[in-house]
């Protein structure tokens, strides 16, 4: 089985996302299974350097009086998932195409997963600014990658036209909002899905698989 996941490494609800299909394999294993972090972009006309936080809030929910409302809803959810949220601690709202990039780049070593749950921790309960090359490469380094390859592929171009193929796809196909959760290239469930959710798609899957497998030969 194939699961791509369309997600932003700043979107709360992809990190609650990740959580919860994390959950629903420990439910219902799926043997051979292949994950694939597809790139989108939440905002995707934000500056190189990205911006200050306040600025964003004010600018995306008309101030932090209406943020914080959001962030309580999101913040019960996270904690249900076994995630503790510091809103209070990001200072910036990061452009994330460096990041983007730094998930196709550790996919080369088999690290991929690895370093979008270390992205997801690093803002979401760090605050670190996922903008700054620096901070990326000690990220990729938590994750497993060689920080100074890392740092040296940051300073290209590298996967870039990759990162913005993938997110002119997502909203070609009609992806507006993630986290986006493509099974086997058939079925779609959109958003922080309930880990239950899961199940019956797997077992859609499954039993497709089971239904064209070959059968057994006499001999």
């Amino acid at each position: 089985m194939r699961i791509d996941i369309f997600s932003d490494v700043i979107c709360p609800w992809c990190f609650i996302g990740k959580k919860r299909l994390e959950k629903a394999l420990t439910l219902r294993p799926v043997p051979d299974l292949q994950i694939h972090w597809r790139a989108f972009q939440l905002n995707p006309g934000m500056p190189a350097e990205g911006m200050d936080r306040q600025a964003y809030l004010a600018a995306k929910f008309g101030g932090p009086e209406s943020a914080q409302r959001i962030y309580d809803t999101v913040g019960a959810a996270g904690r249900r998932s076994g995630v503790a949220f510091a809103f209070d601690k990001i200072t910036r709202t990061p452009n994330t195409v460096a990041a983007h990039r730094l998930v196709r780049f550790a996919e080369r070593f088999g690290r991929q997963d690895a370093m979008v749950e270390a992205l997801f921790r690093a803002y979401f309960l760090q605050g670190r600014n996922l903008s700054d090359k620096e901070s990326l490469a000690d990220i990729a380094a938590s994750a497993g990658v060689d920080r100074a390859a890392a740092r040296a592929f940051l300073d290209g171009d590298e996967e870039t036209e990759t990162v913005l193929a993938e997110d002119a796809y997502a909203r070609k196909l009609g992806i507006g909002g993630v986290p986006c959760f493509i099974v086997d290239g058939r079925y779609a469930l959109s958003g922080a899905q309930e880990p239950e959710a899961f199940l019956p798609v797997f077992d859609l899957v499954g039993n497709a698989a089971s239904e064209t497998a070959p059968a057994p030969s006499g001999d």
